[in-house]
């Protein structure tokens, strides 16, 4: 196998290196690699390898990959695997490292020492000592641990993974929420540190959910979100985010949002995120919050706070640039605000609204459509003044929900649709708005 490398120091050897290497008029290298240092599935050299039970060995990333896919034989032998215990290779990886060095004047870089993965008995043993440590109201001890918890973490996504399916989520949850009942300013550093591990952690499972959703520990996060620390504010509302977004069912994730409605300061907190900004990680974690709030059946009182706050104008400056991502969100909190006559009249109002709607179409994904078009009809069915209908027309969206119907759309969306050309055909004579020869030139021929 041959691979090429940058030659740094090309005149430091005589002769001898000709039987080695071939130089190019670029000076680049090509570097053979011994057959027993690559991998037998990536043929690239290994950088952690391991020996299975059938004696072959491949690097750690390659053979997990092949057994997570399903595969229960050795790639190379087709032997059936007994056991899928990955045992490290010391002598191979040395004389790996030791062929690194000494071709280190090609530019080959000497692998590092691999680190021993995390076990589920050791994540578990660490579990343990957690609960251990918050029924001793230890809150240091806990620190430590969850620590020591995101040192391993960093050190590979197989650890992380390890971590994740082995409980810890559950056990932060509920350290999480017996500290934040005895007092969140006393253990501000520990709860914080539990915030931002548990960012990647979910799904929690039903006791995690049950945990990180009760009244005290939403309270606890609520009072994150209105803190000074931009870090600790994102890791509060990616949490929240995923809470809901991870909720197992409806009911659950009405619960969780019936006890946020009931936290003051919530829709201030999640409006300032929006306002200014954090970061888009953040910014899509607010609007997929706010979002799942507005679907509640108390949340009249939430959306006329977020329209007194001025919501709507700062969705719809959000769409003029918005990436896909942030703009299909923009538009599903647009959509839901709309479901209430303060946020139907702000929008209608909002000289960007018709022209932002539009011009999202078609042009986002699925999703935005159906919420833009949902938006339509409700400013042009729901609102008795023909005004929205002739600004619609003006801007060119009856040729576009024309499209919309040739591409296809859900059942709902195509009712909506159906409504809206019908309403716009009353006006659309009346306006000089309409060009045949543009209007259809996203439209696919049937032939």
């Amino acid at each position: 196998m041959i691979f090429s490398w940058r030659q740094r120091r090309a005149n430091r050897r005589g002769g001898a290196r000709k039987n080695e290497i071939s130089e190019g008029n670029n000076c680049d290298l090509e570097l053979t690699i011994p057959t027993h240092f690559r991998c037998p599935i990536s043929l690239d050299l290994m950088k952690d390898p391991v020996t299975l039970s059938t004696g072959i060995t491949y690097d750690r990333e390659s053979i997990e990959q092949w057994i997570e896919a399903g595969n229960q034989t050795c790639p190379v032998t087709n032997q059936i695997l007994k056991s899928f215990d990955q045992i490290p290779n010391h002598s191979i990886r040395k004389m790996i490292q030791d062929w690194c060095v000494e071709k280190k004047s090609y530019g080959v870089e000497r692998i590092p020492t691999p680190r021993i993965p995390i076990t589920p008995c050791e994540v578990s043993n660490i579990c343990s000592k957690i609960v251990a440590a918050t029924e001793r109201n230890d809150a240091k001890k806990c620190q430590e641990l969850v620590e020591k918890i995101k040192n391993l973490a960093r050190e590979s996504e197989r650890n992380k993974k390890c971590i994740v399916e082995n409980g810890v989520g559950f056990v932060l949850a509920s350290s999480f929420e017996f500290f934040a009942a005895e007092s969140s300013e006393k253990h501000e550093e520990f709860l914080r540190a539990i915030l931002s591990t548990l960012t990647w952690m979910f799904p929690l499972g039903i006791e995690g959910q049950s945990k990180l959703g009760s009244t005290t520990s939403l309270r606890c996060i609520a009072w994150f979100l209105n803190g000074e620390d931009l870090s600790v504010r994102q890791h509060a509302i990616i949490v929240l985010k995923e809470l809901l977004s991870n909720s197992l069912d409806d009911q659950y994730r009405s619960i969780v949002v019936d006890g946020l409605i009931g936290i003051e300061g919530v829709a201030e907190n999640l409006f300032k995120i929006l306002k200014v900004p954090i970061g888009p990680i953040s910014t899509k974690s607010s609007l997929m919050v706010i979002y799942h709030m507005l679907q509640h059946e108390r949340s009249e009182k939430l959306a006329s706070r977020l329209v007194e706050l001025g919501l709507v104008s700062l969705v719809l400056e959000m769409l003029v640039d918005g990436e896909k991502s942030t703009s299909e969100k923009a538009l599903g909190v647009l959509e839901s605000i709309c479901n209430w006559e303060e946020g139907r009249e702000k929008a209608s109002k909002n000289a960007l609204t018709m022209p932002l709607l539009v011009k999202k179409i078609l042009r986002v994904s699925e999703m935005a459509n159906e919420f833009a078009v949902s938006i339509l009809w409700k400013l042009c069915k729901e609102i008795e003044d023909e005004t929205a209908v002739i600004e619609a027309l003006e801007v060119g969206a009856f040729q576009k929900l024309l499209v919309v119907l040739q591409v296809g759309c859900g059942g709902k969306t195509k009712e909506k649709i159906t409504e809206l050309l019908k309403l716009m055909n009353l006006y659309r004579n009346r306006l000089d708005c309409f060009d045949s020869s543009t209007g259809f030139k996203y439209v696919q021929r049937p032939y």
